[in-house]
């Protein structure tokens, strides 16, 4: 028995919710909370327990191309060793395509496959740039404290000409 706000849930009726939240149903917790009247903050840690556990539970509502990188590499994870049949199976059960978790698991396995030589060269050219922005805003500064100054000296000089009345040189 789960307990929640007082009252309590049987294990089969949670499993029942919880599959409501997983492909191909996928229905969103706001849904599920409205056709059972179960709380949302119930709903997500019930999804929450379920993802811990293993199983991908959208519960969303949003096509498999918008779940998150969790939900799709608990997929990547639950299919990985499976044959081509089982695959096949497992992917009619769920609404999903071969295709798409095959890309979803090249996505998983080249996560971290960037050499570590290439972070620090990232790191290195986010200093540079870093630098160079201190630089051109330093640069900037110095141009709009000597434009300021230019137009000060103009208004002087109009101020002057207008009280003592002296002409411009041309």
């Amino acid at each position: 028995m789960t307990k929640r706000n007082g009252i309590r849930y049987s294990e089969e009726e949670k499993a029942k919710v919880v599959k409501r939240m997983i492909p191909t149903q996928n229905e969103t917790v706001a849904k599920i909370s409205d056709d059972t009247g179960i709380s949302d903050v119930t709903l997500y840690k019930w999804r929450k327990e379920a993802r811990e556990s293993g199983t991908a539970t959208p519960g969303n509502g949003q096509n498999s191309n918008k779940w998150n990188s969790e939900d799709k590499f608990l997929i990547v994870m639950e299919t990985y060793s499976m044959n081509e049949e089982e695959l096949a199976e497992y992917c009619r059960k769920k609404g999903l395509y071969r295709k798409q978790i095959n890309e979803w698991q090249q996505s998983c396995l080249q996560a971290n496959g960037k050499p570590v030589g290439q972070s620090k060269q990232l790191n290195g050219q986010l200093k540079e740039e870093k630098q160079r922005s201190k630089t051109l805003e330093k640069d900037l500064r110095k141009k709009e404290k000597a434009l300021a100054e230019a137009a000060a000296l103009l208004l002087l000089r109009k101020k002057a000409q207008a009280i003592w009345g002296e002409e411009e040189d041309e």
